[in-house]
């Protein structure tokens, strides 16, 4: 499986950003997928996850009411909305997939079986 993220770029605080991750195989539809992030000097973090059928998601604390996730099964691709971005919100930001079926999805780094490059997303204050 290979994940190929984009979407990032530099935004003000306030603004939005909506990043993609597109999937290749055709048995997208059984992963959990989830996104997470890191920034210089610190380690990568959860921020959001989406179940299979993706009727459930996890959301970090700090993205809460700011990010929403969501997933096209039939395009092979999960998103990340981010809104009301914030300079603390920058950082490199992964997607990741999950052969587990869990509910909801893992927020630890060690469940995920595949990882995209990465999109750097920075917001100035």
């Amino acid at each position: 499986v290979q994940l190929q993220a984009s979407g990032g770029g530099l935004v003000q605080a306030g603004g939005s950003l909506r990043l993609s991750c597109a999937a290749s195989g055709r048995i997208f539809g059984t992963y959990v997928m989830a996104w997470f992030r890191q920034a210089p000097g610190k380690e990568r973090e959860f921020v959001a996850g989406i179940t299979r059928g993706g009727k459930i998601t996890e959301y970090a604390d700090s993205v809460k009411g700011r990010f929403a996730v969501s997933r096209d099964n039939a395009a092979n691709t999960v998103y990340l909305q981010m809104n009301s971005l914030k300079p603390e919100d920058t950082a490199v930001y992964y997607c990741a997939g999950d052969s587990a079926p869990r509910y909801p999805p893992a927020q630890a780094l060690s469940a995920y079986d595949w990882w995209g490059q990465g999109t750097q997303v920075t917001v100035s204050s």
